[in-house]
Order: structure tokens, then sequence, then C-alpha cells
């Protein structure tokens, strides 16, 4: 019994925290823009594959000889 003189004052402490935490991201708007975010993850424009770097395209086009067939990149 003696432990619970430790665990209900952390527990009251870790539940502070998370509501302090709670409100802190509702008065920073954390929660403002749902409908933004819900049609961003439908949006094919934002995919997983990151953009082609249009340096390497430059580089690799000097690399290689005018009669080498053209390599797609995935």
């Amino acid at each position: 019994m003696n432990v619970l003189v430790f665990l209900i004052p952390i527990g009251l402490a870790l539940g502070g925290l998370g509501l302090a935490g709670f409100l802190w991201t509702l008065r920073t708007g954390h929660y403002e823009d749902l409908e933004g975010q819900a049609a961003r993850i439908l949006s094919d424009r934002y995919d997983d594959h990151p953009a082609p770097d249009p340096r390497a395209e430059a580089v690799e086009s000097r690399l290689t000889p005018p009669d080498a067939a053209p390599t797609r990149r995935p």
C-alpha cells in the first residue's frame, strides 16, 4: 500500500501533462484545417516518390553518349 503514495501523484502528474499538451495544441491551432488534410491524402500530387532532381538529369545528359537510349527512372 505504500507504493500508492508514489503511484497516485505520478499518475496525476502524467495526466496533467497530457491535458496541458492537449490544451497547447488547441491554442496553437493544430486542429484548424482538418478538411485540407483529408483532401491532401487523396491527391496524387503528394505521393511517396520524391520529385526528380533536374540537376541529376543535366549531369546524366552530359555523361551519356548521344546515341545512347535515354534511361527512365521509376
